[in-house]
């Protein structure tokens, strides 16, 4: 029996689009003679389609559009596919009104639906929200064949591998007590570095534990914050890999299920690659190729979605904007991508060189646009009220918010998508300024660490691997003086950021400490870091909540970013 995987990339809310993408790929699984087609979670209506499933007609909708699907599909060819399904008993026994449902189609008709049973609320999860949990485990039957079904979270309560259980039931064991021949698996798992060998070596151990091969299917793609990596796979009865799909595009692969073996048999390849492998070290390495690859995905995934088709940015000549440019070049071409220098009287001489050298490597467009007259227009304008008093921050941040007015006349003016360029460090806090550069419709590298910023630029000049675009990059992208001078945000003479913060270096462990490791101001000094400088990063992280709360949506690739699954209070206690 012959097993499609369809790796797709659905847009949340587009019924008619995402049914033909189904449909697309059920052409091309009949061409290839595969029996079954299985797609990711919620395929249909895309994940996560949050506040969508309280509208009725959405969900009508989608009713009507599956129906649809059902008819159009090759008869013989069975398809599971995702979607919202009501809950018929919800008035009368109570609980949410919606299930999260994958379906079985054949023959023009719903043969089966398959309820997910763990409903994860957590991080940028929130799906016991809107829907009521599935009380069993179940399967279908193709031929001789008994097929489980299970949805994403459903295969994560391993008590085994994870040392705890999270849930009550664990339908991967109850599956195998209904003496199932194969597990299936719908799933829309969010990308976050390192968290793909995670996956595989969790799916691997559940495999082991319970003898059953598992086929697992992921979306891929960006919406809003969040991207989806894809990398689907399938598992043998050994738990070796036999199947690996591409990681940040879509892709197709077909595997076959041998009934004499009683297991799953694949080519082994990646993608459109003929390579063996029984794991994951082929995808691109876990740290600053796959976190470009997810940035580079968000992007482009993020201007497509929403209707844009060029961007603009700020080039200061540092090297957040240059990362920034030159992802944004990757993702939708240079020639889509607008960079405007803006210098006041404090822009050193180099870093408008550095800007332009950049926007050269990249062949992307740029402007000049002066602010100095605008700096004196408003010096003049606060005269009367700033009387007496000392030039600061105020007149710093009047400098960025001058910027920033320019760029969204400029996003207004001409339809383009405003890219901030501010990192998570800056972000952490509140190094940056409100209706300034924190302007924008896409925060592209708000979850990259300044550190991670510096490492990423390395890795992009060092041609270790070759950046995918459709335009060859100049070796050297980055200009080396970006990455080699003090970062500074030229506000003032002579300024540099560690007038105002630890080095980046400390900066970023008691972060990732903090915020990531959930670790205590006492525990950060314990592992070494002095306390004066703890208390106050802490302070800050604490006092910028306000300006993280108003800031432009940022593509998620940490375990703990400041996007959906970041829910603080704003007016807090100072303990905290």
């Amino acid at each position: 029996m012959k097993i499609a995987i369809a790796q797709l990339n659905p847009t949340i809310g587009d019924i008619f689009g995402n049914s033909n993408l189904i449909l697309e790929a059920a052409k091309k699984a009949e061409v290839e003679g595969a029996n079954l087609l299985l797609t990711p979670e919620l395929s249909l209506i895309g994940y996560p389609p949050r506040d969508l499933l309280i509208n009725p007609s959405f969900i009508a909708d989608a009713g009507a559009q599956l129906l649809q699907l059902a008819q159009a599909l090759p008869p013989e060819l069975a398809v599971i596919a995702g979607t919202a399904l009501p809950n018929a008993n919800a008035v009368k026994l109570g609980g949410k009104s919606l299930f999260n449902s994958a379906v079985l189609l054949q023959n023009g008709a719903v043969k089966q639906v398959f309820h997910k049973r763990l409903l994860p609320t957590y991080d940028v999860f929130d799906e016991d929200r809107y829907f009521e949990r599935g009380e069993n485990s179940n399967y279908f039957s193709l031929g001789e064949l008994k097929i489980g079904v299970t949805i994403c979270e459903d295969l994560w309560n391993n008590e085994e591998f994870w040392g705890k259980r999270t849930y009550a039931g664990d339908p991967i064991s109850d599956l195998a007590k209904l003496g199932v021949d194969l597990v299936l698996n719908l799933s829309a798992s969010p990308y976050s570095a390192g968290k793909r060998g995670v996956r595989s070596a969790m799916l691997q151990h559940s495999v082991i534990r319970c003898g059953l091969p598992i086929i697992y299917a992921n979306q891929v793609g960006g919406n809003d914050d969040i991207i989806f990596d894809g990398s689907s796979f399938a598992v043998n009865r050994k738990g070796d890999l036999i199947q690996v799909l591409a990681s940040f595009e879509t892709d197709f692969a077909v595997l076959e299920y041998d009934a004499a073996k009683q297991d799953l048999v694949g080519s082994g390849g990646i993608g459109q690659d003929a390579r063996s492998t029984t794991d994951l070290s082929f995808h691109p390495a876990e740290g600053d190729a796959e976190i470009w690859s997810a940035l580079v995905l968000g992007v482009r995934d993020y201007v497509r979605k929403c209707g844009f088709s060029k961007v603009v940015l700020g080039l200061s000549g540092g090297i957040d904007s240059a990362l920034v440019a030159a992802i944004a070049s990757c993702a939708i071409g240079p020639e889509n991508v607008l960079g405007v220098l803006m210098p006041s009287p404090y822009s050193s001489d180099h870093s408008v060189k550095d800007a332009l050298e950049l926007a050269r490597n990249l062949g992307m467009a740029i402007e000049m646009l002066p602010i100095g007259d605008l700096m004196k227009t408003y010096d003049r304008t606060l005269a009367n009220l700033f009387v007496n008093t000392t030039f600061g921050i105020a007149e710093e941040n009047i400098q960025s918010r001058i910027r920033g007015n320019l760029l969204m006349a400029i996003s207004n003016k001409f339809g383009h998508l405003l890219l901030s360029t501010g990192n998570k460090s800056e972000m952490a806090v509140g190094y940056c300024t409100l209706y300034g550069d924190m302007n924008g419709g896409l925060a592209v590298i708000s979850d990259v660490p300044k550190t991670r910023v510096y490492s990423l630029c390395r890795w992009l000049n060092s041609g270790s691997e070759k950046v995918k675009n459709q335009t060859e990059l100049e070796k050297e992208i980055i200009p080396v003086n970006i990455i080699t001078k003090a970062p500074s945000a030229e506000l003032k003479p002579g300024q540099i950021d560690q007038d105002s913060l630890p080095d980046y270096d400390v900066l970023d462990d008691i972060l990732q400490r903090l915020i990531e490791n959930h670790e205590s101001a006492q525990q950060i000094v314990a592992a070494g870091h002095d306390e004066a400088v703890v208390k106050r990063v802490v302070k800050l992280v604490r006092q910028a909540e306000f300006k993280r709360r108003q800031a432009a949506p940022g593509l998620k690739i940490s375990d703990r970013a400041f996007g959906t699954g970041w829910r603080m209070p704003i007016a807090k206690s100072s303990f905290y």
